[in-house]
């Protein structure tokens, strides 16, 4: 099954890619790979989820949320670069970074919400690493960043 008839299956939609809000490209292909650049919780124009994750602040599921967000975003941006979603044979690598109150560690279940994604859609296991972090651009929540496989 392909990569849209799996996205179809799952009615999911691809968002558009979104924008840089700074000097870089969403997404480069370097030989067989297109790796993304930080992809934020984007929708609409917007970033949907931000501040810390912790106790009395964003709360881990709305992080999970944002995550799975991230993660079609950099999905998106990939397909774009690649040449189409179809290109894409699989994830290799997702880093995931949380903006993390002092009192926050669980910052691998908030960056399950990339990868319990692309475990749905691609049927495979990834490497992986998820950060906590003081801050990240446009006091967003979650960053995730991915580097995919192509088709040969």
């Amino acid at each position: 099954m392909s990569v849209s008839e799996r996205l179809e299956e799952l009615g999911i939609e691809l968002p558009k890619v979104v924008a840089p809000v700074a000097a870089y490209t969403p997404a480069l292909v370097f030989e067989n790979t297109v790796r993304t650049s930080g992809q934020l919780p984007m929708a609409d124009g917007r970033v949907t989820c931000q501040g810390r994750v912790g106790p009395n602040r964003t709360s881990p599921v709305e992080a999970y949320e944002a995550a799975r967000l991230c993660a079609l975003n950099a999905l998106a941006a990939a397909a774009e670069a690649a040449g189409g979603v179809d290109r894409i044979k699989r994830v290799l690598k997702v880093t995931g970074f949380v903006a993390s109150s002092r009192a926050f560690h669980a910052q691998p279940a908030v960056i399950n919400g990339a990868s319990e994604l692309y475990q749905e859609i691609f049927g495979s296991q990834h490497v992986r690493s998820a950060l906590g972090v003081n801050a990240l651009p446009l006091d967003a929540s979650v960053e995730v960043e991915v580097e995919f496989e192509l088709q040969d």
